[in-house]
């Protein structure tokens, strides 16, 4: 499948906005489907949202209505975009592809330090 490599990192004022990047190599990208996770200071890596091969989107509640996940499939990247960013959203964002088959994610990001702070 290729790597994922992330763009976008950077300190954020609270209820400001930001757009991560995630590109991937490889062939078949439209085949995959794509996870964002997240990993706050002291805290366990968690997921964030998902979108599938055919676009469905899945969010957690807690950035539910807030953030957004896009796909461009011809240039096999990915878009998380972060609004109404709150200080608990400071984390380590992951991208992730699961391809056809697995359960779980096969291939990682190399993570993005988002910080929201005044």
């Amino acid at each position: 499948q290729g790597q994922l490599v992330e763009s976008g990192e950077g300190l954020v004022q609270p209820g400001g906005s930001l757009r991560i990047s995630c590109a991937a190599s490889g062939r078949d990208f439209r085949l995959y489907h794509m996870g964002w996770y997240r990993q706050a200071p002291g805290k366990q890596r968690e997921p964030v949202a998902t979108i599938r091969h055919s676009f469905t989107t899945n969010y957690a509640d807690s950035v539910k209505g807030r953030f957004a996940f896009s796909r461009d499939n011809a240039n096999n990247t990915v878009y998380p975009q972060m609004n109404s960013l709150k200080p608990e959203d400071t984390a380590v964002y992951y991208c992730a592809l699961t391809p056809p088959g697995p359960t779980s994610p096969t291939t990682w990001g190399q993570g993005t330090q988002v910080i929201v702070s005044s």
